[in-house]
């Protein structure tokens, strides 16, 4: 029986479909004529009493099994009505009903009906209908990235962002198939128009040629039921296409139809006040019904002053309630010390945000996604990009102004402390100057905040002019967007956080389950593998391939190596990433170390309890770190990344002192390049010939 119940409408569906081929007794036509007319009610008061239109979405189908319904009824009265001339009481009723003893009152009062619906209702519905669907669709990129941002802000969680985006996917097919049923509900119009045609001029014919009847009975008999039959069946269709019209406007509602008409009207009493004068004016006009027009001016004069005094009596209460919301909480509203007295209450105090960043007054429109702010969704993007890069989801970004700073100045926060500041100019677009540039634009001199490179600001009728002189433009929002984005590649390894790493291993357990319960925690813990992730994400190597470097800390730990050779081993597992991440075109252009001075960095490691450091002297130190400036021009003037290849052993020493006098530079040993790849060295740091020379006598 559940089963039966269960799978009701599929039956009612083949049910309906041999009604077509079925003849059915009159006293059966008659009780689903009535099940048609209330269904089609029933579906009215459904579509005028919902807020949303997702609430009815099973309306586009319900429309299709109506419409099938009533056609397969029109069939079978259609094949009574040939037969024998009758098709029941139902249909003999409403016939007399709107003939009333004249058949030409009868017929034009049908075709007015069978106009309305198919001219005004039903071609207005589908318009409706295939104008929402376009519209819906159009917007459904803006309403995702809107998602997106509010998802990246920290407005929403994931779970409220999925189900955000599974009702505009509903919304999106809900149009698209209500523009489709609007079809149906048309093609049933001119179906319906069809049938009763048909009825009649059969009916006629079928009485006079077969069964020998006078024309004037048979016009009169079969005037009747035709237009019966054509009644019955165009008032659920004339409601039904009513509920199409309604659901496919119900876009901008907040309540039910009733609700609605009733609170917006009643917001405008002075437009029932002035209706009501304008019927005063036409009641005393000579020859107008003066008697209606001034009962009617009065009703509608009385209801707007009713309204308006009731308004007015709403705002007295509601400013009279929030001057005592005002005052009590002032009264009741503890102090400043009074409320750090608790202790709970200072802990609110202590809580930093990983990233921030601070806009002035002129850069608000900027983020401001309400005034066309493009801040948020290239972020999204950005770290989209960077998790694919470098397989690190960095932490949401709270975005908000400071009136501390300048007009166009920002500041990037990291846990709390700034570590970086700029200032751009809204209505400008920067120029970034070239090598050789072939003329010099008209602009404000600055440098470019991320890379530190000359620039200017410049007005937008001169970009296509600087663009010719060699110049690269760009507009504000991006210099801003790339200073954020270098910025967090700067301090990416500080954003990640055991909370963090964490999250990587459990994602990691999806996919390679036995790696993750060997390692963790019985060989590698959690702290470990944060201070690998860190120590990589430092010297900008990705940490997307999360299973390899957790196979290669099991090997590694495993033999008691502490956690920096642990990480040299890591990176030489990650050769080929490494390579792909710093070679160009094949080729991998770096400074080498002369042998005597690895010698010597070799010697200057010690040992103590915290572990090996560089104890390296500072004579050796400064003749490094001089060479070393002179090879970074030979970097930049082939705009590209500089790099110091060097032995395994003092790599990561090496880079950590280096570092400190040139951040942007890498130092990578020789087990991090794969095979493939072709070496140029572009200089080669060696030890001076004085220093030889007293290292010769000192020997």
């Amino acid at each position: 029986m559940k089963r039966i119940l269960n799978n009701a409408i599929s039956l009612g569906v083949v049910v309906i479909v041999l009604f077509l081929i079925i003849p059915l007794p009159t006293q059966l036509l008659d009780f689903l004529l009535i099940i048609n007319i209330g269904l089609s009610i029933m579906i009215l008061m459904i579509t005028m009493n919902i807020s949303d239109a997702l609430e009815f979405s099973i309306f586009p189908s319900l429309l299709l099994i109506t419409t099938l319904f009533r056609l397969g009824l029109n069939v079978s009265t259609t094949r009574q009505i040939l037969y024998h001339g009758y098709a029941g009481e139902v249909i003999q009723n409403f016939g007399n009903l709107i003939t009333g003893g004249n058949i030409v009152i009868g017929v034009v009062i049908f075709l007015i009906i069978v106009l309305v619906q198919f001219i005004v209702i039903t071609k207005g519905a589908e318009r409706v209908a295939e104008v929402a669907a376009r519209f819906t669709l159009d917007a459904m990129p803006g309403k995702q990235m809107a998602i997106d941002a509010d998802l990246s802000s920290g407005l929403i969680n994931e779970q409220d962002a999925r189900e955000r985006r599974h009702k505009i996917q509903k919304e999106a097919d809900f149009y698209g198939a209500m523009d489709g049923a609007t079809k149906i509900v048309k093609g049933d119009a001119i179906m319906s128009l069809l049938i009763t045609m048909i009825n009649f001029l059969g009916g006629v014919i079928i009485e006079i040629l077969i069964n020998h009847g006078e024309f004037v009975s048979a016009l009169n008999r079969y005037s009747i039921v035709t237009i019966g039959d054509g009644l019955v069946s165009q008032l659920p269709a004339l409601m039904i296409s009513t509920a199409t019209g309604m659901i496919v406007t119900r876009s901008v509602s907040e309540g039910s139809l009733n609700k609605d008409v009733i609170k917006q009207f009643k917001a405008q009493p002075r437009a029932i006040i002035t209706t009501g004068v304008i019927l005063w004016f036409l009641a005393v006009i000579p020859n107008t019904p003066h008697l209606a027009l001034a009962l009617g001016g009065s009703v509608l004069v009385g209801g707007g002053v009713f309204i308006s005094r009731r308004m007015e009596q709403e705002r007295i209460a509601a400013e009279a309630a929030a001057q005592s919301a005002e005052v009590q909480p002032e009264a009741a509203a503890p102090s400043e010390t009074d409320y750090y007295k608790d202790i709970n209450n200072v802990y609110s105090l202590l809580s930093v945000e990983p990233v921030e960043m601070e806009f002035g007054y002129s850069l608000i429109p900027m983020v401001d996604e309400s005034h066309g702010g493009k801040l948020i969704s290239r972020i999204v993007i950005f770290r989209r990009q960077y998790a694919q890069d470098m397989g690190f989801v960095f932490p949401s970004i709270r975005l908000h102004d400071a009136s501390s700073l300048g007009t166009n100045q920002y500041v990037i926060r990291i846990r709390g402390e700034e570590v970086a500041r700029g200032e751009i100019l809204v209505d400008y677009y920067l120029a970034l100057e070239p090598a050789n540039p072939l003329g010099e634009v008209d602009g404000i001199e600055t440098i470019e905040p991320a890379y530190g490179i000359p620039s200017r600001w410049i007005l937008p009728e001169n970009k296509e002019m600087a663009e010719i002189y060699g110049y690269n433009v760009i507009d504000p929002l991006s210099v801003m967007l790339t200073h954020l984005s270098e910025t967090i590649r700067k301090y990416a390894h500080e954003l990640l956080n055991r909370a963090e790493t964490i999250q990587l291993v459990e994602n990691l357990k999806r996919t390679e389950p036995d790696l993750v319960e060997e390692a963790i925690p019985g060989v590698v813990t959690y702290a470990t593998l944060e201070k690998v992730l860190r120590n990589l994400l430092r010297e900008g190597v990705p940490i997307k391939d999360l299973g390899i470097i957790l196979e290669t800390l099991v090997d590694s730990l495993s033999q008691g190596r502490d956690i920096d050779a642990a990480t040299e081993q890591v990176r030489g597992a990650l050769a080929r990433t490494i390579t792909r991440r710093f070679c160009e075109d094949g080729q991998l252009r770096v400074v080498t170390l002369d042998a005597e001075v690895e010698k010597k960095i070799i010697a200057s490691l010690t040992r103590n309890e915290q572990g090996v450091y560089l104890a390296m002297g500072p004579d050796l130190m400064q003749q490094i770190v001089g060479q070393l400036a002179e090879q970074m021009r030979k970097f930049s003037d082939l705009s590209q990344t500089p790099i110091i290849l060097v032995s395994q052993v003092i790599r990561g020493y090496f880079s950590k002192m280096i570092t400190q006098f040139y951040p942007n530079v890498y130092v990578l040993s020789f087990n991090e390049i794969t095979s493939n790849v072709q070496i140029q060295a572009l200089g080669n740091i060696t030890l001076d010939t004085p220093a030889r020379d007293r290292r010769a006598v000192g020997t």
